[in-house]
């Protein structure tokens, strides 16, 4: 099947119990405390889960600011260890992305950190803790992150839908097998249980809606179905595609976002395609019918400002070893990058500011990887050599090769790993330096 050792009766049960989660603007500087938490993740009625959240609840309220807006965040750690917090996607100063042992010290227990930035880019991003991720987040430290156009589009609703999965007994309690090293040679830590959280639990028949859809899972690739709508494809990792797209064949690795601009005909349902029925994972239910719908035609969002590719000064290659039936190679891990595991003393590579590289990434492994770089974006390069799509986590199936063009313009050190999380805690990590 797909992993998901549920009943079909039990994922439905999950699009019954209604989720939302704050919004926050930002008018002043903005506390986020780090702590344990108490979760209803079964279906109400069930048992509870002990999580990590942000602020009594997980996943962690919803940020949004304004393109051009600065975010001044105090993070509090009460976890009971360390943690930092990054904020994946967005292009900013190296000292605010949230890397311990790179960017910034790891925040102790009972310690803090000031997080200040601009957000240069509209679009929909997330953050999440960057320490002993493959558990921390998968335990509940991560929250959505919204960056709205200063010219939105006109929809009748914006709606954020978190995708995940746990691995959870059938009373609540979150399973503790953490890093067990059969996770990490394989697929990653994939749950037994699933759901699609949306911000909003209703809306009305001829709505027009805008959905970020977040998988903030740890492992799982989630090919998504949608049901009740119709519409277009908008943006991809927070990045305005150059023209609508027809909504086809929605595949989200760990990290990657999309975001729909749609038009309610039903209930909207969140379905996981199965080679049975599919699997609801949630949905939004309808209240009455809107009087005056928009009929206007779906257009694209405002271009990023993002500079294009230029002639490739670096053409390099990386490569993805190891793993359970994998190639061998010479790191001392169960994962590599062109044989070497975790983070080496010097770079990947080193680029100029505003130079362009192709890098090759060569997945010589048997099982999927999302590979993410941190603070840019690149273009996967498409069939024929032309530039694709514009992206910060591009996913590679099994055996798969692409070619990605990157202007390495933001001054730094910067993380270049798998998002499958604990192929990154085993050894799938590199960096690279822009000077």
């Amino acid at each position: 099947m797909t992993g998901l050792e549920l009943t079909r009766r039990g994922l439905l049960a999950t699009g019954a119990a209604a989720f939302a989660f704050p919004r926050f603007g930002f008018a002043a500087p903005f506390i986020l405390q780090a702590e344990p938490v108490t979760a209803q993740i079964l279906p109400k009625g069930d048992g509870t889960t002990q999580m990590l959240g942000l602020n009594g609840q997980t996943p962690g309220p919803e940020l949004r600011v304004t393109q051009g807006g600065r975010l001044d965040v105090r993070f509090e750690n009460r976890i009971g260890s360390d943690t930092a917090l990054h904020w994946h996607g967005i292009r900013i100063d190296n000292a605010m992305d949230g890397v311990p042992g790179m960017t910034q010290d790891a925040v102790p227990d009972g310690g803090g950190f000031d997080y200040s930035y601009v957000a240069p880019d509209a679009g929909t991003f997330w953050y999440h803790s960057h320490s002993r991720s493959w558990e921390q987040v998968e335990r509940g430290l991560y929250g959505p992150l919204i960056v709205e156009e200063r010219d939105p589009p006109q929809v009748d609703h914006d709606v954020t839908v978190l995708i995940d999965d746990w691995r959870i007994d059938p009373d609540g309690t979150l399973m503790g097998d953490f890093g067990n090293m059969h996770d990490f040679a394989h697929g990653g830590r994939l749950g037994n249980y699933a759901r699609a959280l949306p911000s909003v639990s209703m809306v009305r028949r001829g709505d027009r809606v805008r959905l970020r859809l977040i998988n903030v899972a740890t492992a799982r690739v989630f090919p998504i179905s949608l049901a009740g709508v119709e519409g277009k494809i908008v943006a991809l990792d927070g990045m305005p595609l150059p023209a609508p797209r027809p909504i086809k064949n929605i595949v989200l690795a760990p990290a990657q976002r999309i975001d729909l601009i749609v038009d309610v005909a039903n209930v909207v349902r969140f379905d996981f395609p199965t080679r049975e029925d599919p699997y609801e994972l949630g949905r939004i239910e309808i209240d009455g019918d809107n009087p005056s719908p928009i009929d206007t035609e779906i257009v694209a969002l405002p271009a990023a400002q993002v500079v294009r590719p230029g002639t490739p000064v670096h053409d390099l290659t990386l490569k993805m070893e190891g793993g359970a039936m994998g190639s061998r190679h010479e790191g001392d891990d169960i994962w590599a990058f062109n044989g070497v595991s975790g983070l080496p003393t010097t770079p990947f590579a080193r680029f100029k500011r505003g130079e362009t590289a192709r890098i090759r990434l060569i997945n010589d492994t048997s099982f999927s990887h999302g590979i993410h770089l941190h603070g840019h974006h690149f273009y996967e390069v498409a069939e024929g050599g032309t530039i694709g799509d514009l992206r910060d986590t591009t996913l590679l199936d099994r055996f798969e090769t692409r070619d990605i063009l990157c202007v390495f313009d933001n001054p730094g050190k910067w993380l270049l790993h798998c998002h499958m999380l604990g192929h990154q805690a085993s050894g799938m990590k590199t960096w690279v330096e822009v000077t």
